[in-house]
């Protein structure tokens, strides 16, 4: 993953597209959703007898019920692209402070075995023990740094998988009470 301190290139091209293609994927679900949740109950064709029971009412709340509905899908599809959003923020973040410590635990053993290269040869045996010191302490310190880097990744996984249950039941929530306030204004 590190070269020189970067990121490569492929890595970043790679993240970028996967994100612009959840991007679209929301968008697109999103476009559909409007779409499907925008028809009006004239486009579909009904029989004669339920055009004729079609009160003011009637038509009212279910117009209600469509807005609602509409607007509680809209609302998820929000939720859901901010909490893609936040994950693929915090893996990259991720991925920066792991390649930051690698290169920080590299950058200090290089500094070791350079003092190993300038030792006496009296001092040599101790400045070769330092040296394996210094690595095994920075190797541990950069491992560490992974570790805490993607567990807070992890969190805000989590946290972004809660929060689309929770929309996701909202807007069922609201599906289910436009059900219901049509069906008393029908009576059906």
């Amino acid at each position: 993953l590190v070269e020189q301190g970067h990121l490569k290139t492929d890595d970043s091209v790679t993240y970028q597209r996967t994100l612009v293609n959840k991007l679209l994927a929301t968008l697109i679900a999103t476009l559909f959703a409007g779409a499907a949740f925008a028809q009006t109950p004239a486009a579909v064709p009904a029989p004669a007898a339920a055009v004729t029971a079609a009160t003011p009412a009637v038509v009212k709340a279910e117009a209600k019920a469509e807005k609602s509905v509409a607007a509680a899908v809209k609302s998820e599809a929000k939720v859901d692209a901010k909490a893609d959003a936040k994950v693929d923020k915090a893996e990259v973040k991720a991925v920066e402070k792991k390649a930051d410590a690698k290169a920080t635990a590299a950058e200090r053993k290089a500094k070791a075995q350079a003092q190993v290269g300038k030792a006496d040869a009296e001092d040599k045996t101790k400045a070769v023990v330092k040296a394996e010191k210094v690595d095994a302490k920075a190797d541990a310190k950069a491992d560490k740094t992974a570790v805490k880097a993607d567990a807070k990744a992890d969190t805000v996984k989590v946290q972004a998988v809660a929060d689309k249950a929770a929309a996701k039941i909202e807007t069922g929530a609201v599906k289910a009470e436009a059900k219901a306030d049509v069906k008393a204004v029908t009576g059906k």
